[in-house]
């Protein structure tokens, strides 16, 4: 027993250390010149000396300040307006009752089966056509659109999993369906709330297709697009790059540590009944 635990231990620290060794080579290799990243001699090792200019010439000359404002907005928009419209499709596709539920829900699985790829070119042509290409507008809409069906598919889990009575004693005590939805039915799946709001969050803060595709002025750029713009055609600066790597990073573990709590209750709910 005590072999078989001390393997389990064992096989723990090993898949952590292989899930940490990334971030921990991001941030050292942030913190290095050209010169010392291409040193075999160093590829792991903590820098010789420390550049932390790095992090200042990627947010005041590379603009990555103006490009992580633009990816906070689009992903704060995203994840919100996604979040409502896609709780009450899912609200009405698994606890009421009409004719077209069934399309509707077929349409929407439907989204999270076609390639983003496939969409490109018939999205430019009407984000071109209608005149919102290359503004917020043009790449907020995409964002929204592709993280609603996910999302629908997260939360009509938890929907289907509460019991009717709350509705029914919720009407008897004479709460309109607007009440209802907000005041009782949103608070009690909080953790699907929060898983869905990580992967759109996720989804939204990664995303660079459309980004790199519908923007052309920097002035809307997003993050990951502003790094890869760091990529010069003779030379370039990789610990500039590293540094925005983990500026880009940050906001992602902070997002997480803050909604752990809620995801880690969203696999065990309904585990347990009474």
């Amino acid at each position: 027993m005590k072999i078989k635990k001390t393997l389990i231990y064992l096989f723990l620290a090993v898949f952590t250390f292989i899930q940490i060794f990334p971030f921990y080579w991001l941030v050292t290799f942030s913190f290095k010149s050209n010169t010392e990243i291409f040193d075999s001699n160093n590829l792991v090792g903590l820098p010789k000396v420390w550049h932390l200019e790095n992090f200042s010439k990627a947010l005041m000359g590379g603009e990555i300040l103006r490009y992580l404002l633009n990816s906070v907005f689009y992903a704060a928009v995203t994840v919100v307006v996604s979040t409502l419209l896609a709780s009450m499709v899912a609200y009405a596709i698994n606890r009421m009752y009409w004719k077209a539920k069934g399309i509707v829900a077929a349409i929407f699985s439907l989204g999270i089966m076609i390639p983003v790829q496939a969409t490109l070119l018939p999205l430019f042509q009407g984000l071109d056509r209608l005149g919102i290409r290359g503004g917020y507008l043009g790449l907020m809409l995409p964002y929204i659109t592709f993280a609603m069906p996910m999302t629908v598919m997260i939360l009509g889990g938890f929907f289907k999993a509460l019991p009717r009575e709350i509705e029914e004693a919720a009407c008897i005590d004479g709460c309109n369906i607007f009440n209802m939805f907000f005041k009782i039915i949103l608070p009690m799946i909080r953790p699907g709330i929060a898983t869905s709001c990580i992967f759109a969050f996720l989804n939204t803060w990664n995303e660079l297709l459309f980004a790199n595709t519908f923007v052309d002025d920097a002035k809307y750029k997003t993050l990951p697009v502003g790094i890869m713009s760091f990529v010069g055609e003779h030379s370039t600066n990789w610990g500039i790059i590293g540094a925005g790597m983990v500026i880009a990073t940050l906001p992602t573990v902070l997002i997480y540590l803050l909604l752990s709590k809620q995801v880690q209750e969203s696999f065990t709910v309904g585990a347990v009944k009474g």
